[in-house]
């Protein structure tokens, strides 16, 4: 039977690995959040606590609750703070990597917006210089006023000499 255009289809649910969010990228997001929690100084205090802790009760606490001998060298320590290390390095090349492609985006945005303000400069400088041009053919103001000065010149001085040359008649 033909499905009817005018209602969405079910979706089909995933039964191993339901998705919990829409966003595709929630792994990142959190890789992000750990790695930047990860380059505080709240951080490094936690974790330096968090070791202190672990050595002042495995060397000082009773002698049947701990869990972490002295004498092995605190080798469960060693193997949690290798465990951690072991995440934080991928942890943070991810972050750096989202970040990579975040900068290369800006970058190129700004690349885009740098060849539009150069085109507008550019298309401005050649308006400016057709103004110009334009310009140096339009009589301006102290032009027209020195060539109207020229001209009554002209006619005072043919006044004069015809009034110079009525006199001599």
């Amino acid at each position: 039977m033909a499905q009817r255009l005018d209602t969405p289809k079910e979706s089909k649910r995933r039964v191993w690995f339901p998705r919990r969010n829409k966003n595709e990228d929630s792994f990142g997001e959190s890789a992000e959040g750990i790695a930047r929690f990860m380059g505080t100084p709240k951080f490094i205090v936690w974790m330096t606590v968090f070791c202190l802790l672990w050595l002042a009760w495995n060397a000082f606490g009773p002698a049947d609750l701990r869990f972490d001998k002295a004498a092995n060298g605190f080798t469960a320590l060693t193997l949690m703070l290798s465990l951690q290390a072991s995440y934080s390095a991928p942890l943070i090349l991810l972050a750096q990597n989202r970040q990579a492609d975040r900068d290369r985006v800006s970058a190129s945005q700004d690349r885009d917006r740098a060849e539009r303000n150069l085109a507008d400069t550019e298309y401005l400088a050649r308006e400016m210089a057709a103004l110009r041009i334009a310009l140096g053919e339009v009589a301006t103001r102290d032009f027209v006023r020195s060539e109207l000065r020229n001209l009554l010149e002209d006619l005072e001085r043919e006044r004069e000499d015809d009034s110079d040359s009525k006199s001599e008649s």
